[in-house]
């Protein structure tokens, strides 16, 4: 619980420090896996909210991220999420498409609220908006958090829908991570094309020298 409680006071301790009010956290989520987009997400959360169960997302359970992701939707000032998809993951490199999914997320999230500062999971931003890009970012930064919380939670109902058409790959299970049964599946029946990332190994690999099997 030490760790949880440190959140919201370094968001306060940054508007104490920088003399700004309204902090716009960002985060993602799906950077590693072989198949499925890459979530972002932005929030701001308002600025007398505090909630000692938001933590990076990694570090709840799915039933703790669910009933947060709707609070965090209920209570947030802005929100955005966005979906990058496997062919500009594959054609930008997942740095930078992590960095255009969260752009794209500012942009909206500036259209509905004000932004002073801006805190990020290590990845900086073009925008002149001041910005903190720190490591570990989700687990440091309350309003961080709450965009990891957005982010994961999409995106794993994104790859749940997404067993549903391919439940040959466990994605529901796996998420799209190279997990053992993952590279069986791929080794058995293929990679399938709009849905594996044939810029990650082995689907690199395989997508010059063996011709897939499924079509998205």
């Amino acid at each position: 619980m030490t760790a949880r409680k440190g959140l919201f006071p370094f968001d306060q301790k940054i508007r104490d420090e920088q003399g700004v009010l309204y902090i716009a956290g960002f985060d993602e989520a799906g950077r590693g896996p072989l198949a499925g987009p890459v979530a972002t997400a932005g929030v701001v959360l308002p600025l007398t909210y505090h909630n000692d169960a938001i933590n990076d997302s990694k570090k709840l359970t799915d039933k703790e991220r669910r009933k947060l992701f709707v609070e965090i939707k209920e209570v947030a000032l802005a929100y955005y999420v966005d979906l990058v998809d496997v062919e500009t993951i594959d054609r930008m490199n997942i740095l930078e498409a992590d960095r255009f999914g969260m752009e794209i997320c500012l942009r909206n999230i500036l259209a509905k609220t004000r932004v002073d500062y801006i805190i990020t999971d290590y990845m900086a931003l073009h925008t002149k908006i001041p910005l903190l890009s720190i490591p570990k970012g989700d687990a440091t930064s309350a309003c961080v958090a709450a965009a990891s919380i957005l982010a994961k939670v999409t995106r794993d109902d994104y790859m749940i829908q997404l067993d549903k058409k391919y439940p040959e790959y466990g994605f529901a299970k796996n998420k799209g991570y190279g997990t053992k049964a993952h590279l069986a599946a791929l080794k058995e029946h293929g990679y399938i094309k709009g849905v594996h990332r044939t810029s990650f190994e082995p689907i690199k690999s395989m997508s010059h020298g063996i011709e897939q099997l499924k079509l998205f």
